[in-house]
């Protein structure tokens, strides 16, 4: 969480902020939920007490004090760091965004970053590289990658997979790129890139540079609603022939429980304030951007309390020559 999440800055607040964190670890969600209300007496700006005060009302069932809760954050916090806005959308009481808030994204991985992959492998059961690494090489068998984009490299776990897997040549090249500084600096211990940056996806496949032969995106694009910007700049870098390989969590009949909608669209928005995807939307963005599907699978992604997160696995071939897809018949 952001650095002001610790302290009001008033003793009194504190103490009274404390005592109702103990009840909501107790399992005393409404009493907690009073105990954050007198502290914010004391703090009416403390955007921490508002985030936390939304979280009690949420866990205690009350919908509406929730929605009044985080209104308040959204106005005190204009980045959106604490993802009031996201949390009013998932809500069904703002607008759904076209992605995550870029602050809210940053804190939460850098918050995250020591122990990420403790949290994420070891005890959620995270998969998403792994299978993407196995997709790829089950889909162009015997082929290996000489320049390799990783977006939303997190700490490399991506491109451990693939140089494990064998898929990247020698003196192959991956790059990657990432929201949070903190899972970048994590990606850089593992040695595996040749440059890693921090900012925005679709901003960093903008900048010049040679084609990549394969682009690669796991567990991305459940911070991005609207896919179509990532689509036409990962086009931009593809040469024909070349790849771009990535998860998203389903939002088909039946996945991955209820969310947001954004009604017509192909994605929503869920109460985990990850976006899902319906499989139709992925397809109908690879044929407007001149990809073509070398294999789609439905698999799990991670565990979430317990529940599978059902995904897609896709990887898809820039502008493919027909006779190659004779000659692999």
């Amino acid at each position: 969480m952001p650095p002001d999440s610790h302290s009001s800055g008033n003793l009194l607040a504190d103490r009274r902020f404390e005592y109702g964190r103990l009840l909501a670890e107790s399992g005393d969600h409404a009493a907690a939920a009073d105990l954050y209300a007198q502290a914010l007496e004391l703090v009416p700006s403390w955007a921490a007490g508002w985030f936390a005060l939304g979280a009690a009302y949420g866990d205690a069932g009350d919908t509406a004090g929730a929605a009044r809760a985080f209104a308040r954050l959204a106005e005190l916090d204009p980045d959106d760091r604490y993802g009031g806005r996201l949390r009013l959308a998932a809500l069904g009481r703002a607008p759904v965004p076209d992605a995550a808030p870029e602050a809210y994204v940053r804190e939460l991985f850098d918050d995250y970053a020591d122990r990420f992959e403790t949290a994420l492998v070891d005890r959620l059961g995270y998969r998403a590289p792994a299978l993407l690494a196995e997709a790829i090489a089950a889909s162009w068998p015997g082929n290996v990658f000489g320049h390799v984009h990783d977006l939303g490299c997190g700490t490399g776990l991506m491109a451990a997979a693939l140089v494990e897997a064998g898929l990247v040549a020698g003196g192959g090249r991956i790059e990657g790129v990432d929201l949070s500084p903190a899972m970048v600096a994590t990606a850089a211990d593992k040695a595996l890139y040749a440059e890693l940056r921090v900012g925005d996806v679709v901003a960093d496949l903008g900048r010049a540079g040679p084609a990549f032969d394969l682009v690669v995106a796991a567990d991305v694009f459940v911070y991005i609603g609207d896919l179509a910007p990532v689509f036409a700049a990962v086009a931009a870098r593809l040469d024909p022939g070349a790849l771009f390989a990535f998860t998203a969590e389903a939002a088909d009949d039946g996945d991955n429980g209820d969310g947001a909608d954004v009604a017509g669209e192909g994605w929503r928005l869920g109460a985990s304030l990850r976006y899902a995807h319906v499989r139709t939307y992925l397809a109908g963005l690879a044929a407007a951007h001149g990809f073509r599907p070398l294999s789609e699978a439905r698999a799990t992604l991670r565990q979430d309390r317990g529940s599978p997160v059902i995904g897609h696995v896709i990887v898809l071939q820039r502008g493919a020559d027909p006779i190659e897809d004779d000659a692999r018949a």
